[in-house]
């Protein structure tokens, strides 16, 4: 890169950071209200959160109270980040004191609905989804002087890698759709309380909890495999609040906001960074099946989520590899650059001596940071370390020729890898996410790809490393983003088992999602959605290839006649299904039949989708539209059988102990072999990681 370059980069980041501090424009989860100021804006004086994660999968509560000081009434717009495979299952909106939940309709007509219970000044609510990067919420009207109470349920499996699992409520808007950002700012500050529970349930037992960057987190160990993890609630007055029966007591640090505390003479939370929670699985636990089902009885098709964890028996790679870091130095990733760059530095740093890289950068155009391949010393790891860190986020984002650029020079002779790191926005040059495909299937190479930030292209990264065999991970900057660099980068260290394929005899299964599973790396759990027929014992196979050496786990269990305590399955295998589909239209375009299946799994299963939007109007609105209330319906059956899990202890669903899949006990933490930290260290040391970022982002930006 030339001087002049530099320079422009440095001005546009510059001016970047002086229009979003003299307009006030947050990038996080709030209240929107048009940057012209043409509107008043309302007010969040709650904000209270409930997770559980049980069986495989979370369940996410967010109740809010927006308040409208104002002598006229208002429509709430409220917007937060996509969740990772998460989809919105309820929207409730309290009318004339009473909780009316959400129907899914196509989003068209959801939308005319809406707009004319708008028009006539009646209550109604929508949730829609924003492509890959938000759920936008309305409510109309939020009635002068006088608050409007919410709630939104989302469901998402849960995350487990290398014994450590992962949950993210996202709250940081990745900062990637500009016209937005142009048009809105958001009303992040919660005035009055605010609350996040978070409760695992595993019967694997579980070691440690740790909730990065929140000091204040009361985290504590209970019977029988539970945890519990809490941001208490202080009203912003200083005094506890009122809060609901959910919402956990504790210190919370309210956010300093001199002009807010001015105006109001309270402080104010700020919805304004990601809540992250890891949990840490006890070591030594074996390779294991578990399933998950629910089947009413009579019913002849039952639903099932099947959790492969496989053993530890893929070995290390002896022989030095090849790595290509492709960088996002675009405008887009202002504010998740330098925990990037240190990321990136501390892979550098772990690797072994006879390893060499290469740093592709990329913002409108891409270009080499290192001459071609170098070898890993100490020497050139400190020199382009300190270069990569030295440069400043700018311009457009040309993803295809960053990546180009990457699958370039590699050597047919050395195992090689390609770790991509952005948020995947691809605004510049080519942009069809079908050329991204084939342009990696051009090329025998495994693609390793970081999604960074909320909003990120997820659907992209996740599909261009699918077609590499390879994998994708998602950081938030609230995440250790060196042990998620780090823990994932040691899978490459270790053997692979590619062409991964699932083979169920003896009960009739149909349906499976994702039908295309690519490889599986260590540490790395298979989690397979699907419909069965019949019930009883079963022929389960994974198949698979080590080193160009066909290999086969098998295992045989029952598929049960009856299952109802999770009903939640149901929607899962749904969505999963819906995301199969858009994943095909992006790459080959929209099918009239592939669309009309996103919709009615959406209005069948009450899913939020690209294609269907949930709205909610008063009860004698949806009877005289003859609007069946299947979703409502869905939801009390759900919220039923969450309470009666509740009262029991965690249950076991591994199936394969009579017949164990795997003779090795799963890949933990300790892992030997990749040379790298270990991951859960990193973790530990993370808040004091997050400390010093934070310092050095505010002498950066100072």
């Amino acid at each position: 890169m030339n001087r002049r370059t530099g320079r422009k980069c440095f001005w546009q980041g510059l001016a970047l950071l002086v229009a979003l501090a003299l307009s006030g424009t947050a990038q996080t989860a709030g209240l929107l209200t048009p940057s012209d100021g043409s509107l008043p804006t309302l007010e969040i004086r709650d904000h209270w959160v409930d997770v559980v994660i049980e069986d495989g999968y979370a369940i996410t509560t967010v109740e809010q109270v927006f308040v409208n000081p104002h002598g006229r009434d208002l429509e709430a717009q409220y917007s937060f980040p996509l969740p990772a495979h998460g989809t919105v299952v309820e929207l409730t909106v309290w009318i004339d004191g009473q909780p009316v939940t959400g129907e899914v309709l196509e989003r068209e007509q959801a939308r005319q609905l809406y707009e004319q219970e708008k028009a006539a000044g009646r209550d109604a609510g929508i949730t829609e989804k924003d492509s890959h990067k938000t759920f936008e919420t309305r409510i109309s009207p939020v009635r002068a002087a006088r608050d409007t109470r919410v709630r939104l349920v989302y469901f998402q499996p849960a995350e487990v890698d290398t014994g450590i699992g992962r949950y993210v409520y996202p709250l940081a808007e990745g900062g990637v759709d500009e016209a937005k950002l142009a048009f809105w700012t958001a009303n992040e500050e919660v005035t009055g309380t605010f609350s996040f529970d978070l409760r695992i349930r595993s019967a694997y037992p579980v070691e440690a909890v740790r909730m990065p960057s929140q000091p204040g987190a009361t985290i504590q160990s209970h019977a029988a495999g539970e945890w519990s993890v809490s941001l208490g609630s202080v009203s912003g007055d200083g005094s506890m609040g009122a809060v609901d029966s959910q919402a956990p007591q504790g210190p919370f640090e309210p956010t300093e906001d001199p002009q807010f505390e001015a105006a109001t003479g309270r402080a104010a939370f700020t919805l304004d960074q990601d809540l992250v929670v890891y949990w840490r699985h006890q070591s030594g636990l074996p390779g294991s099946v578990d399933l998950v089902a629910h089947r009413n009885a009579g019913e002849q098709r039952g639903t099932f989520m099947m959790v492969v964890t496989p053993g530890d028996d893929l070995q290390p790679i002896v022989e030095g590899t090849d790595w290509v870091f492709v960088v996002d130095v675009s405008g887009s990733m202002q504010g998740k650059y330098a925990t990037l760059v240190d990321g990136v530095q501390r892979a550098l740093q772990k690797m072994r001596p006879d390893d060499r890289f290469r740093i592709v950068l990329f913002n409108e155009r891409s270009w080499e940071l290192t001459p071609g391949f170098v070898n890993a010393n100490p020497e050139s790891v400190d020199r382009y370390s300190r270069e990569l860190l030295a440069f400043a986020p700018c311009e457009g984002t040309n993803l295809y020729a960053g990546l180009d650029l990457g699958l370039n020079a590699l050597d047919a002779d050395r195992t090689s890898a390609l770790v991509l790191v952005t948020d995947g926005v691809a605004n510049v040059g080519e942009t069809r996410q079908r050329r991204f495909i084939e342009r990696v299937n051009q090329q025998d190479i495994r693609l390793f790809t970081f999604v960074l930030g909320n909003s990120a292209n997820r659907p992209l990264l996740e599909a261009l490393a699918l077609a590499s065999n390879g994998f994708a991970v998602n950081v938030s900057n609230s995440d250790d983003i060196v042990g998620q660099l780090l823990a994932a980068t040691s899978r490459v260290t270790h053997e692979a088992l590619h062409g991964v394929q699932i083979e169920i005899d003896g009960v009739k299964t149909a349906d499976l999602a994702p039908g295309q599973i690519g490889s599986l790396y260590r540490g790395q759990q298979l989690v397979v959605f699907g419909h069965y027929w019949g019930d009883g014992m079963a022929d389960v196979r994974l198949t698979g290839r080590i080193s160009g050496e066909e290999t086969t786990y098998w295992t045989r269990f029952a598929f049960p006649a009856v299952a109802t305590e999770n009903p939640e399955i149901e929607r899962l295998w749904a969505y999963a299904s819906v995301e199969e589909a858009v994943r095909e239209m992006a790459v080959f375009g929209e099918d009239a039949d592939l669309k009309q299946a996103v919709i009615d799994l959406g209005i069948e299963y009450g899913l939020v989708t690209d294609y269907t939007a949930m709205v909610v109007v008063r009860e004698e609105v949806f009877d005289e539209l003859g609007i069946e209330r299947g979703n409502r319906t869905r939801r009390a059956i759900e919220e039923a059988s969450t309470q009666l899990r509740a009262q029991r202890a965690p249950v076991s669903h591994r199936v394969d102990g009579q017949q164990p899949m795997y003779s090795s006990n799963r890949a933990g933490h300790n892992g030997s072999g990749s040379g790298a930290l270990d991951a859960w260290t990193l973790l530990l040391l993370s808040p004091l990681a997050w400390f010093l970022w934070r310092r050095r982002h505010s002498l950066n930006i100072g």
